[in-house]
């Protein structure tokens, strides 16, 4: 099972950017989709964006727009351009390999890591 750890989390003023990394302990290449989630304090985690393998995106409405996600299957990372940053988008944030049913669900596969913590001041 693939090993995940997320940096690049800090504190913001809103309007401003971070870009958040997520680091594999294998190759990514096999897998087709990976994500970024979030979990906001007393809220539930949230799926923010998703990239396959053939570079198709998918994103929240709350973050498209803004929000940039991307992956380097030859350095096995996964990233997350953030924008236009709102204190909204203040949460811990994850990746993770995911599986996209035939309903359109995304489903989490991996084990989750300790996040990257962004916190958007106004």
């Amino acid at each position: 099972q693939v090993q995940l750890e997320e940096s690049g989390g800090g504190l913001v003023q809103a309007g401003g950017s971070l870009r958040l990394s997520c680091a594999a302990s294998r190759s990514i290449f096999s897998i087709n989709t990976m994500a970024w989630y979030r979990q906001a304090p007393g809220k539930q985690r949230e799926l923010v964006a998703a990239v396959t393998r053939g570079g198709s995106t998918n994103y929240a409405d709350s973050v498209k727009g803004r929000f940039t996600i991307s992956r380097d299957n030859a350095k096995n990372a996964v990233y997350l351009q953030m924008s236009s940053l709102k204190p909204e988008d203040t949460a811990v944030y994850y990746c993770n390999a995911v599986l996209l049913s035939d309903s359109g669900n995304y489903y989490a596969l991996g084990r989750w890591g300790q996040g990257t913590q962004v916190t958007v001041s106004v």
